[in-house]
């Protein structure tokens, strides 16, 4: 079977996070240096046969697309055009930073230990890839 995995771009760091073969769980992966995401992707997406990324795309509380996608829709762009087999899904990715930090707190990091935003980033990409394979698996039971 095939892996799906999440991508929280953001400027300066990206959270990853991917699936397991059989797609049942969400884990963190890495956090990569935004200017070093796409050479991790070339050699990860096909080593381990990634065939669906899901980008967290930041949307206002209005629906409306927040001021960040001016710097996430060029990569959407070039990722489409390095990647054309693999499926890229665009997940609403409202209020995971802060779900993720709550998450952190909950799971006994110390203070010290939250400052890591590449945590946070990676705890994030895990909440909208969870978040999409629920969402996946609620509408393949709808079309039964």
């Amino acid at each position: 079977m095939s892996r799906a995995l999440a991508i929280d771009y953001g400027r300066k760091r990206c959270g990853l996070a991917v699936t397991d073969p059989m797609r049942i769980i969400a884990s963190p992966l890495a956090t990569v240096p935004s200017g070093q995401l796409e050479a991790f992707l070339k050699d990860y997406l096909f080593r381990e046969n990634v065939t669906d990324v899901i980008i967290g795309y930041p949307v206002t509380v209005n629906n409306q697309p927040s001021e960040s996608v001016k710097y996430i829709d060029p990569f959407i762009k070039r990722f489409r055009k390095i990647f054309p087999t693999v499926a890229l899904h665009l997940a609403d990715e409202r209020f995971t930073s802060q779900i993720a930090m709550n998450a952190i707190i909950d799971g006994g990091v110390k203070r010290s230990g939250r400052r890591d935003k590449a945590l946070v980033d990676r705890i994030s990409a895990s909440i909208i890839l969870q978040s999409w394979l629920t969402l996946s698996e609620n509408n393949k039971k709808r079309e039964q």
